[in-house]
């Protein structure tokens, strides 16, 4: 679960909104001394994680805006001088360390607050400095950044990985990530900050592919206009979500949902509705990712993708389910037994010949599909084999 939360929070209507609505930086401050999140549990978001089937949580520490969520002793601008006044971070990480939740840290390269960093109005930066800003890149890292990564990685446990974000001036010393790693050992970073990352990080949308070649970890939220809480948000459709992750995940990468809590701390219901009905179809078939590899190389059907378990093929049919049967061209073996995950249901499967399909050469078939009750579902059928399949794959032929 990601979580993009701030004072931000309190317009309602974007985390950016300093910058997109182009608000007077001095008037935008005052929503510091206003946060007063007292509705916030760290618990309950615990909750819907786990009841989602969440394995860890990416908390923004520090977004563009500068206002930190944590006890740092670098800046006035943190929590502990909103009406507020504790450490959101401290109370987040010790629930999660408690209940076995992997933490990860997101941190902003871009600060719009901080007199040191150069704000010269490249993309998701200040158009300008402000009165009294002394830009300079490498003091502000060096100064600054710098001592922010010893407090947060030094004060809150074991940090399981850090997600930089928008290095929009180029900074590159891999000091800094060597920094992270010295203090917190085995720890993965992205590709978004100032050294070598560890793992790719696309959001939104994710180009189209069979597998991942390098570490991935994809990032959507479940609104459609912002990542922070927008009071009058448009929600994206969980049948979207559900594709969109399954996608991700049968490729080989992690999917990290994005909700944005209230300015009172509480994840606004439909983004719990969402993430619950989320959960309710990734329990059913989670066991087609875990431990799980890409296989959809095996097959030419860019509507089906594969993921494989020793002598065990999922087929994850892409959504919308438009016929109550899928054929895996080339494979032309029998399964012992074929399920439907997400209802139990066991299919029938027939190795056949069908017209206009691979010259009519016998192919998999797979039948009895209750498409017209998958609605806003990604089917995934378990494909149980006497013995590894990739062995019964035939050599390609010519077209």
């Amino acid at each position: 679960m990601f979580v993009h939360w701030g004072i931000y929070a309190i317009p309602a209507w974007h985390e950016q909104i300093l910058w997109r609505r182009n608000m007077s930086p001095f008037d935008y401050k005052h929503y510091a001394k206003q946060f007063n999140p007292v509705k916030f549990n760290p618990h309950e978001w615990i909750d819907l994680m786990q009841e989602a089937g969440m394995e860890y949580i990416c908390f923004t520490t520090k977004h563009h805006d500068g206002f930190c969520m944590w006890d740092t002793k670098q800046t006035e601008y943190n929590i502990m001088n909103s009406a507020y006044g504790k450490d959101i971070l401290k109370l987040l990480t010790d629930a999660c360390h408690e209940r076995g939740i992997k933490v990860g840290l997101y941190y902003s390269c871009v600060d719009w607050d901080h007199p040191y960093y150069p704000n010269l109005g490249r993309s998701h930066e200040l158009s300008r400095p402000k009165p009294g800003d002394d830009p300079d890149i490498n003091r502000y890292y060096n100064e600054y950044v710098v001592k922010q990564i010893e407090e947060l990685c030094t004060n809150y446990g074991p940090i399981s990985y850090f997600f930089w974000d928008l290095n929009i001036a180029e900074y590159k010393d891999p000091s800094v990530n060597d920094l992270i790693r010295k203090l917190q050992p085995g720890i993965m970073i992205n590709d978004r900050g100032p050294g070598e990352g560890d793992y790719k990080t696309p959001e939104r949308s994710v180009p189209p592919g069979r597998r991942f070649e390098l570490p991935t970890e994809a990032c959507q939220s479940v609104g459609k206009h912002s990542w922070g809480y927008k009071q009058d948000e448009d929600y994206y459709s969980v049948a979207y979500l559900i594709n969109s992750i399954d996608k991700i995940m049968a490729m080989g990468g992690n999917y990290l949902l994005n909700v944005g809590p209230d300015a009172s701390g509480v994840i606004p219901e439909e983004a719990q509705r969402i993430v619950r009905s989320i959960g309710r179809w990734y329990k059913k078939v989670r066991e087609a990712f875990d431990d799980a590899v890409p296989a959809s190389d095996m097959i030419t059907d860019n509507n089906v993708m594969l993921t494989r378990k020793n002598h065990t093929l999922y087929a994850h049919v892409n959504i919308p389910v438009i016929s109550s049967s899928i054929v895996l061209t080339p494979i032309d073996v029998l399964p012992n037994k074929a399920v439907l995950l997400n209802t139990g249901q066991e299919l029938e499967t027939r190795v056949d010949i069908t017209p206009n399909l691979y010259k009519e050469k016998p192919i998999l078939r797979i039948r009895g599909i209750p498409a017209d009750d998958l609605t806003g579902e990604v089917p995934v059928i378990k494909l149980e084999f006497d013995e590894a399949i990739e062995k019964y794959v035939p050599p390609e032929k010519d077209a």
